[in-house]
């Protein structure tokens, strides 16, 4: 038996994956079915959305960062499902110019190593008959990638529909659905993103009216009868290793981004996790091995942050004995100040002596493959990690020791690879996996 699933693309970002994406999980959701969702590359949002459309955790795949295995060990970890859909990144073939683990991180590496057919996600404002010339492009670029068909989104009327409807037809391409335009199911965005799901009140019901939008005008039962796939049920999940027995983890609007494959690794491997809030002014268990803080946004809470005593005396006390770890927005709360976009300081912990702005934005974006010249928590000295950077962030200052030398994607050389003091260890990069 195969893991039958389907891979939700398109050209190019912007033509409404993501908005389909949800849609389609709130709506075979209604119809009593079990969806898995996945999302390929590096991306932490989109994951906590599928989430609350599917009733399901969300998991990552990238084969620029993860092994064969690992990627097989993920899917085959989750088959006690219907059917399984991933969301794709950028366009279809977009990856990277050089290959990592497994691919170079295109949505078609995912298609090719599962064997899930695509649908096509297609925006066609502004032409007709022309879209199946770009959607027949995409069925026969790769004779390893399997079109299921497309789906034509932001339909003017039904005239501009049936005249795309014929080119489809003339190029031996199916129609799964046509989606009229429709302002009001757009879902807020801010600079990584969409604003997060849980800083939106009416997202259960905005996904449902999303989910009987797509009922109308998507064939979900071809949708479900299309799905199919390769890749076998019978792969086991490669370890991770956590970075404590028990581990204290900042978890709030400000410190939210870590992948959901990690957390699951980690509680498959018996560690216990302990959540807490900086913005509520909670402190890290006294109790745990180790405090893991990940990115999120906390630029946009900095003065709440700094006055939150009780936070920053609390994981100052944990720091003396026990390591703490940073991935981008906690990296930033770990060091002295952070600069907002109004050009206020904020005061920090001060575990590191990293300053940061958001004065003068610069966007740094890119996978990065590091050596570790210092040991944090679950990796030692040496270990080479997989892992992505995206933020807007720049460093006044740092004045501490180096945490790891990095290349991006290419081999070119990340000037900015980490700090470390006594116990306390930061990056800008999100971790991903452990390169093999």
């Amino acid at each position: 038996m195969t893991c039958r699933g389907l891979i939700i693309s398109a050209p190019a970002s912007g033509a409404g994956k993501t908005t389909i994406m949800l849609g389609l999980l709130s709506a075979l959701r209604a119809r009593g079915l079990t969806v898995q969702p996945f999302k390929n590359g590096p991306d932490y949002i989109d994951p906590a959305f599928h989430a609350v459309a599917s009733g399901r955790s969300s998991l990552n795949l990238d084969s620029w960062a993860m092994s064969r295995e690992q990627l097989a060990g993920l899917i085959g970890s989750h088959t006690d499902v219907d059917l399984m859909i991933a969301e794709g990144s950028m366009g279809l073939f977009d990856g990277v110019a050089s290959k990592g683990e497994t691919g170079n991180g295109a949505s078609a590496d995912l298609a090719v190593l599962t064997g899930w057919p695509v649908v096509l996600v297609l925006d066609v404002s502004g032409q007709a008959q022309s879209a199946a010339a770009i959607a027949h492009g995409f069925a026969t670029f790769s004779p390893k990638v399997r079109l299921a068909g497309v789906i034509l989104n932001r339909v003017a009327s039904p005239r501009h529909e049936a005249l795309i409807r014929k080119g489809m037809a003339e190029a031996g391409l199916r129609v799964l659905g046509a989606l009229p335009r429709r302002q009001s199911m757009a879902l807020p965005e801010r600079h990584l993103g969409l604003v997060q799901a849980e800083e939106q009140p009416q997202l259960v019901a905005l996904l449902g009216e999303l989910g009987e939008f797509i009922s109308t005008h998507v064939d979900l039962e071809q949708i479900h009868t299309l799905a199919s796939g390769t890749l076998g049920h019978d792969a086991s999940p490669v370890a991770i290793a956590p970075p404590g027995q028990r581990i204290a983890l900042a978890r709030d609007a400000a410190f939210s981004f870590i992948y959901p494959h990690l957390l699951e690794g980690w509680r498959r491997a018996g560690a216990e996790i302990s959540l807490f809030s900086p913005l509520a002014d909670e402190t890290p268990d006294p109790d745990a091995d180790a405090c893991w803080l990940p990115g999120g946004y906390p630029e946009l809470h900095a003065g709440r942050l700094a006055a939150a005593a009780h936070f920053l005396e609390g994981l100052r006390r944990f720091a003396a004995n026990k390591p703490v770890h940073g991935e981008c927005g906690g990296y930033m709360a770990m060091g002295a100040g952070l600069i907002d976009a109004q050009g206020t300081r904020h005061e920090m912990a001060g575990l590191l002596g990293l300053e940061t702005s958001f004065g003068t934005r610069r966007m740094h974006l890119g996978y990065r493959l590091a050596t570790l010249l210092a040991p944090i928590p679950g990796y030692e000295t040496g270990q080479h990690l997989r892992g992505h950077e995206f933020h807007y962030a720049t460093i006044v200052q740092q004045p501490d020791d180096k945490l790891a030398c990095a290349v991006d994607a290419n081999g070119a050389s990340v000037t900015e690879a980490g700090s470390r003091r006594g116990l306390a260890t930061g990056t800008f990069f999100h971790l991903i996996a452990p390169a093999t």
